[in-house]
Parts: structure tokens; sequence; C-alpha cells
């Protein structure tokens, strides 16, 4: 087996990995805090998908990325393939809004939390390894099978946890803990992963792969997500809490009474 690097840029890419993770993360809860506070409407959907944005976009697959930049194989030129990558963000997107809106629906019973999380982290797991598989090099690649199952079984707990946060976590103290605690989890499972991956058979003459270099996308990939990391921050400043939004709903409950009994 070809040796495999997961820190080849030492302990940059897990550290600015997982502080990406938890910056996603806290940026999802406050999301979907301000949507527990709409009961309805355009404004709820809105913060949804906000928060599958903060939390599939940037918390799970761009931390996916930051930590690939520390994957190297000695001897092997390392290119991915472009399609296969936006297809992976569309899916942690995308199955992230799934597990949002399943556990925000009616009442978020045991079951269907645990159906929305399993459902949630198998998709997370999807995108994990659909990541990978964009790869291109000149080498054969196998996965330990006990490692991918362990991946799966964190990526579960993972996605669970993080649902039950989102319908749960109230308060800037709590909110900065939980995102420490998803951010242990989701870059957890992505390590489990590449360390179920196997690596042989390089090709000492290979020709250059027609992907994209890792550190191509880093500079775009940054700019983009400097860009909706501050549009996030604005729109969470300017959107009202939900203590604000109960307050506003009380106010106008006391006037249509007050307004009921002049009329009476």
């Amino acid at each position: 087996m070809d040796h495999v690097q997961h820190f080849s840029a030492g302990p940059v890419t897990p550290v600015l990995a997982y502080l990406v993770s938890c910056l996603g993360c806290a940026l999802g809860l406050l999301s979907t805090q301000r949507a527990r506070a709409r009961q309805r409407g355009w404004s709820r959907r809105s913060w949804l998908a906000l928060g599958a944005v903060s939390i599939g976009g940037t918390g799970i697959w761009v931390m996916h990325f930051v930590a690939m930049l520390g994957f190297a194989v000695d001897g092997a030129v390392i290119r991915y393939d472009l399609t296969r990558t936006i297809l992976s963000l569309v899916v942690a997107i995308g199955i992230v809004a799934i597990g949002l809106v399943a556990v925000s629906r009616g009442k978020a019973t045991r079951l269907r939390l645990a159906a929305a999380g399993t459902v949630t982290g198998l998709g997370v797991a999807s995108m994990h390894y659909l990541g990978i598989s964009a790869i291109q090099m000149s080498a054969n690649v196998a996965y330990n099978v006990t490692l991918v199952v362990l991946s799966v079984v964190i990526a579960v707990v993972a996605a669970t946890a993080a649902l039950w946060a989102t319908l749960n976590v109230r308060g800037v103290a709590a909110t900065a803990a939980a995102a420490l605690i998803m951010g242990v989890a989701v870059t957890g499972m992505h390590y489990t992963g590449m360390a179920a991956m196997l690596v042989s058979g390089l090709d000492p003459t290979p020709t250059l792969s027609t992907g994209l270099d890792a550190y191509a996308f880093f500079g775009p990939l940054a700019m983009v997500l400097g860009v909706v990391t501050a549009l996030t921050l604005l729109a969470i400043g300017i959107g009202s809490t939900e203590s604000e939004v109960a307050e506003d709903l009380w106010a106008e409950q006391q006037l249509e009474a007050l307004l009921n009994e002049r009329n009476r």
C-alpha cells in the first residue's frame, strides 16, 4: 500500500477544517432558531434554507475540502473532478435541508427525529464518499469496511444530534457549545472516512490528470465562503430572535384585545 498522508500540511488543515465546521454549524443553529420563531410562510422557509446552506454547505462540505488540502499520496499527482465536487455540495445542502424540514413540521417526536437523523446522516456520508470519489490519481483505491461503517455510524449520530440541537438549543452560550460539539462530530466523521481509504498500485509515470488541483478552487471557495458568511451574519443580525418575535406577538395580542374591548 502506498503511503497516504492526511496531514501533509501539518496541523493547519485539521484545525482550520474544524473551525470552519464550527462556524457553519453555529450559523446554521442561529438560522434555525429564527426559523422556529416563525410558524409558517416565506420567512420560515428562508431561515431553514439559510440553515441548510450554513450547516450543509459550510459546516460539512467546505470543511471536507479544507481538510482535503492536507491529503497527499507519496509520488502521486492529485486532482479533483469538478462535476462530482459540485454534486457533492448539492447533496450536502439538499440532505440537510430535507432533515431540517422533516423535524420542523408538526411535532418532532423521537421516532421522527431518529428517522430524519438516519436519513440525513446517510446523506452526509454519501456526500463525503462522493467527494472522495472526485479524487483523480493514477492509483487503485479500496476501503477498510470496518472504518467505513464506523464513519457512517458517526455521521448518523452527528446528524441526529445536529437536528436535535436545531430544535432545542437557545442562547448564545448554548449555541456556541453545540457548534463546538457538532464540529468535533463532523470532522471526526471525515477523518474516520479518510482513514478507511487504502491506496495501492501507484503508477510511477502517471499522465497529468484533467481535474482541478485542490488549491485551484480553494481560492474561489474562500471568497465565496467569506461572502456567504458575511451575508448570513448580516441576516442574523437584522432578523428578530425568538424572544423578540414572541414579544412582538404578545404586543399585537394585547393591542388587539384592547381594541376589541373599546369596540364593545
